[in-house]
């Protein structure tokens, strides 16, 4: 094997030390060598992250004027224009499964469940809950059968806050989560940066043994340290490069954790998880941080963001706004209200340009993470103060290993092209074959 691959390390290289299981990025020691294409595009999957930012986009500020290369980037895409060569921008596109069915009415708070599933909830309160299988799960079957863990569900929000209601006659599940492993089986989202860094790197020891670390303030990398750097003194120097950044990576996630733990234990007003940062600004970032980690040592290669859940009232100050999200997204037609509300839009992409940024950072094999990755972001509302469901807002950055052209913005005719012709695109980016997926008609043109 040695002399096919010419490989120092196995793709899955592990240190284990006390309550620690530490994987590691991917390194040239790791890679194989000439002729084994195959082993290498296994090593060096494409990964794939779902997020969803409900209540729509202001209109007028998201909509380039042209769709040639080099066109402007609208104001609230702005914020993507450094990573321009991997970004594609679509407009016009028909969010039909977010529509109440026939004859159904009530409100239409229950999009969520919609977004990547692109089929329409059955209406219920009760335990008969109902959708479809989303995006994000059909891919994990293909690509997360060999990873630590299948998939992740991320969110920045907690479900049982008060800062959100749920769709008139629908389950409040509809709006608590993005990700549906079967029809009637729904993942939850998990808003606790400590809990997803403890199914990362733990080993199934003790909450009273991590705790007693935390509270010596101890590093993960302490009970690894001997066997750290005899690997590091033994691999080539662009091997130890990337190895000390990434030791350098988990320290400061370790750090921020420290600091939101010691916030959340003893902070006044309202009650977080222990745990959760209060800022939704380090909140987001340090569960991107978390994710970026968890695609450099293959824990996991597909993820899913809940950025805010339908209704909420949640304001972002980093913003410039003092504006509620739901609050704004009724903005009455007015400009300046429309305006307000353009910023707390543009400020949402610029967090997702805080993980783009990252992945564009790390380096793998021939590329970076954001060269092998493959975001769908987007809303599947349009103008929300009017709850419409069509010309809604969808963008895909990433290089997805080569398979995905960037700088390209993507106008269809308004009301023609569902949602659904988006996701099945998607599924044929990871060599996922399938004649239909939810409510689409063909595949998208011009992906």
């Amino acid at each position: 094997m040695f002399f096919l691959t010419n490989r120092k390390l196995a793709r899955r290289t592990f240190l284990r030390g006390l309550g620690t299981t530490l994987g590691l990025p991917l390194l040239e020691s790791m890679l194989p060598a000439r002729g084994a294409h195959a082993f290498e595009k296994q090593i060096r999957p494409t990964r794939f992250v779902g997020a969803f930012v409900p209540h729509g986009v202001a209109p007028g500020y998201w909509i380039p004027e042209k769709s040639t290369p080099g066109f402007a980037f609208p104001y609230v895409y702005q914020p993507l224009e450094p990573h321009r060569k991997h970004v594609v921008l679509t407009s016009g596109l028909w969010s039909k499964s977010s529509e109440n069915p026939p004859g159904v009415t009530g409100a239409d708070h229950f999009v969520a469940a919609a977004y990547l599933t692109g089929m329409k909830p059955k209406k219920t309160t009760g335990a008969d809950i109902e959708v479809g299988i989303s995006v994000d799960q059909v891919i994990a079957r293909q690509i997360g059968k060999d990873t630590l863990l299948p998939s992740v569900q991320l969110a920045v929000e907690d479900p049982g806050a008060n800062s959100s209601n749920c769709g008139e006659g629908y389950s409040c599940v509809y709006t608590n989560t993005i990700s549906w492993q079967s029809p009637t089986r729904p993942l939850p989202m998990e808003i606790n940066p400590q809990t997803v860094f403890e199914r990362m790197f733990g080993d199934g020891s003790s909450p009273e043994l991590r705790h007693a670390r935390r509270a010596r303030q101890e590093s993960i990398l302490d009970s690894v340290t001997g066997s750290l750097n005899q690997l590091i003194g033994e691999l080539p120097h662009v091997d130890q490069v990337r190895l000390e950044q990434y030791a350098d990576d988990v320290r400061e996630v370790e750090r921020r954790l420290t600091i939101a733990e010691r916030a959340s234990s003893g902070a006044p007003g309202p009650a977080m998880p222990f745990g959760v940062p209060e800022s939704f600004h380090e909140h987001i970032q340090v569960q991107w941080d978390l994710l970026s980690l968890a695609f450099q040592t293959d824990i996991t290669r597909v993820a899913t963001m809940l950025f805010a859940r339908d209704l909420t009232s949640r304001v972002y100050p980093e913003s410039g706004t003092n504006i509620s999200f739901h609050g704004g997204s009724h903005h009455a037609e007015d400009p300046g209200q429309i305006a307000l509300f353009a910023q707390v839009n543009r400020y949402h992409v610029q967090m997702l340009a805080y993980l783009v940024k990252k992945l564009d950072t790390i380096t793998e094999g021939d590329g970076t993470l954001l060269d092998h990755s493959l975001i769908l972001y987007g809303s599947n509302m349009g103008n929300s103060n009017q709850h419409l469901h069509y010309d809604v807002p969808h963008v895909l950055v990433g290089g997805a290993s080569g398979r995905l052209k960037g700088d390209r913005h993507l106008p269809y005719a308004s009301r023609t092209v569902p949602t659904g012709n988006l996701l099945l695109s998607i599924l044929d980016l990871f060599d996922v074959r399938a004649d239909h997926f939810g409510d689409s008609t063909g595949r998208l043109a011009n992906i």
